[in-house]
């Protein structure tokens, strides 16, 4: 008997992926708003150069990106209320105000709490746009965009496109082209294939803030689940390179057995001391490999950029 109090999308999920070998779950669980308050944390991390770099890219383009595009909306996968966010706001703003006509920012976002939040703060801090925010998974089959008067643009930014595997991407990439019309575009923010070091200890900070973030899935899953016997400190967090996949890969390893009854599914879970479960991927990029995804799908690049040490790039795409 399924529970009253679950969160069904997230009992789905589990039921999908807690039985498999290894065990999976979606990296987007690991956004609830706890959860985001840690991630915003890890960007200011000195192990953690993308947030910096992806930052520094749209501070010196956001202006031509507004010019380029001339978009009326902006359609942000993934919301925050973050610098970057506004450094792109900051620049449609403007270039619609020099062209007299409005700009709506549409974010959209699983999270409720996050949402509600994002649009009430940027709301205040941009009373010149239309806020319209939208509770919505934008991985879900049929992948639909608000309408708008004149180009829009979907913005995907933080390396997120990182999260997902190969044919997740492909088909995330199809549905967004399908979703978009002759004209709108699609910005991206990616991270690039580096010095292996650097990126694992970009997910595994001494301070423990990755960790601390990584873990909280179990408390999502204890809450979301109605579950009892499953603890946040049955857990370490495990940061590692696939050479072979060009990712990171993060992993919760059980420091003991772990007896769980997940009241939402009504049934019990079962992991040994040392299996692991894999929580998030992060796929880094070659320039050339990312460009002819985004051109297979649809999305043919117009211009990308990146900083002077070539650690991350920002592509425009045009559908």
């Amino acid at each position: 008997m399924t529970s009253t109090t679950a969160n069904p999308a997230l009992a789905a999920d589990a039921a999908e992926g807690l039985w498999q070998n290894p065990p999976v779950l979606p990296t987007k669980w690991l956004y609830d708003e706890r959860g985001s308050k840690l991630f915003d944390e890890i960007t200011f991390l000195p192990e953690y150069y993308p947030t910096r770099r992806e930052t520094a890219i749209l501070a010196a383009n956001a202006a031509d990106i507004a010019s380029t595009t001339d978009a009326t909306m902006m359609v942000e996968l993934g919301s925050g209320t973050s610098t970057k966010t506004r450094l792109l706001l900051d620049a449609f703003a403007a270039h619609a105000a020099e062209r007299g006509r409005e700009f709506t920012y549409v974010p959209v976002d699983v999270s409720a709490e996050m949402l509600a939040g994002t649009a009430e703060i940027l709301a205040a801090d941009y009373p010149s746009l239309t806020i319209e925010p939208v509770l919505a998974d934008f991985t879900a089959p049929g992948l639909q965009l608000p309408q708008s008067d004149g180009p829009r643009l979907a913005a995907f930014l933080g390396g997120t496109i990182g999260n997902f595997d190969d044919p997740a991407r492909d088909d995330f990439f199809t549905a967004l082209s399908e979703a978009l019309s002759p004209g709108d575009y699609f910005l991206l923010g990616a991270d690039r294939i580096k010095d292996t070091g650097r990126l694992v200890a970009a997910y595994d900070d001494k301070a423990g803030v990755t960790a601390d973030f990584n873990r909280n899935m179990i408390e999502v899953l204890r809450r979301g689940l109605d579950a009892s016997g499953l603890f946040v400190d049955d857990f370490d967090h495990i940061a590692r390179w696939n050479p072979k996949l060009h990712r990171i890969e993060m992993w919760l390893r059980a420091r003991r057995p772990v007896n769980a009854h997940l009241g939402a599914l009504d049934r019990e879970w079962q992991l040994p001391e040392g299996a692991e479960i894999l929580t998030e991927i992060s796929t880094k990029f070659a320039p050339e490999q990312l460009a002819a995804e985004l051109s297979d799908a649809g999305l043919p690049v117009v211009e990308t950029w990146s900083d002077p040490a070539g650690d991350f790039q920002v592509t425009l795409s045009r559908r």
